[in-house]
C-alpha cells in the first residue's frame, strides 16, 4: 500500500495540463471581473457617441 502511494505521488502525468487548465480558469475569472468593472464605462462612452451623432445612427 506504501508503494502505491509513493508512486502516485511520483507520478506526474497529467500534471502539466492541469496546471494549465488551473491557469486559464484565473485568467478567464479575471477577464470577466475587469468586464464587469468597467463595462458601465463602456456603455457610457457608446451612450455619449450615440448623442452626438443626434440619431443618425437610428435602424429602420
Amino acid at each position: 500500500m506504501l508503494e502505491l502511494i509513493k508512486r502516485l505521488v511520483k507520478d506526474e502525468k497529467g500534471q502539466g495540463l492541469t496546471e494549465y487548465a488551473l491557469i486559464l480558469g484565473a485568467i478567464a475569472i479575471a477577464v470577466v471581473g475587469i468586464l464587469f468593472a468597467i463595462g458601465g464605462h463602456i456603455g457610457d462612452i457608446f451612450s455619449g457617441v450615440e448623442d452626438e451623432l443626434g440619431g443618425v445612427t437610428q435602424h429602420q
